[in-house]
């Protein structure tokens, strides 16, 4: 009984404990964001002298976006083709053991170690050059664990009777994958691929050798480098440039964050329905 009552009570404080800590930093930001945040700031350029004394982060808002779709663009394909190769076709435990340890692998590997593989094979030996497609493929390679785990987690936790019952009517694997088994796992992937956009939109180390730049106007095209909102957090922190505009820009990428989060939340709470 004591036993019970005190894992009941610890999990209540670390709860209370967790919750303490998210709100303090919330209410942190908030706080000292709030008096530079405004629309002018969201929709104008970084000004001023140093850099990122006055005027917004438009670039870096549109940067980001481009990094993050291209992101999950890729990796989504990829944890789709390697998801449904493992659940469906692949036969050999040996050769799922492998995949399975590649995928976990992949996940431990540094984000400063990517952004150092990025530069040194996709921008030097490729020859693809400081881009937005070039950050877009090391963040790609960054989210693409966790997408590839949580489709198949997905794909499994279909009702196996669903899939016999398609099959003992002749329906080949492939139909009966793209048209059954993707639409009551759909909401699942969307929600996967949602919070792996969170997770590449706030990264800053996979774009700081690969993509992302202190300044540029706008997003010419995605062989182009451009701005992202964690990169311009970094720089304006670390060279202390404007406090007020650093908390602001940590402010928006909160906001959009936690729209993406809620859109997951929302996806979630309705499959369960």
């Amino acid at each position: 009984m004591k036993k019970h009552f005190f894992l009941k009570f610890w999990s209540i404080v670390s709860g209370l404990m967790v919750l303490f800590l998210v709100t303090y930093i919330f209410g942190f930001i908030i706080l000292n964001g709030m008096d530079a945040l405004s629309f002018e700031f969201i929709i104008d350029k970084p000004k001023g002298s140093p850099l990122g004394t006055e005027g917004g982060i438009y670039p870096a808002i549109i940067g980001s976006i481009y990094f993050t779709l291209i992101a999950i663009t890729i990796s989504t394909i990829l944890a789709f083709a390697t998801s449904v190769y493992v659940v469906f076709y692949c036969r050999d435990k040996w050769k799922k053991s492998f995949i399975s340890f590649v995928t976990t692998t992949m996940a431990g590997i540094p984000s400063i170690v990517l952004g150092l593989f990025g530069y040194s094979f996709l921008v030097v030996y490729l020859n693809l050059g400081i881009s937005v497609i070039t950050g877009g493929i090391v963040l790609g390679i960054m989210v693409f664990p966790y997408i590839e785990v949580r489709f198949e987690k997905s794909f499994l936790e279909v009702d196996k009777s669903v899939i016999e019952a398609s099959y003992s009517m002749g329906i080949n694997k492939l139909y009966t994958i793209l048209n059954m088994i993707l639409p009551i796992c759909f909401k699942d992937m969307l929600s996967a691929i949602s919070l792996a956009g969170c997770f590449a939109m706030g990264a800053t180390a996979p774009i700081l050798f690969t993509g992302g730049v202190i300044y540029a106007s706008k997003v010419k095209d995605i062989f182009s480098p451009a701005m992202a909102l964690p990169l311009h957090l970094y720089m304006l922190i670390g060279e202390g440039i404007s406090l007020k505009n650093a908390y602001a820009t940590a402010l928006v990428l909160l906001i959009v964050l936690m729209i993406l989060n809620s859109f997951s939340l929302i996806l979630r709470i309705r499959k369960e329905d």
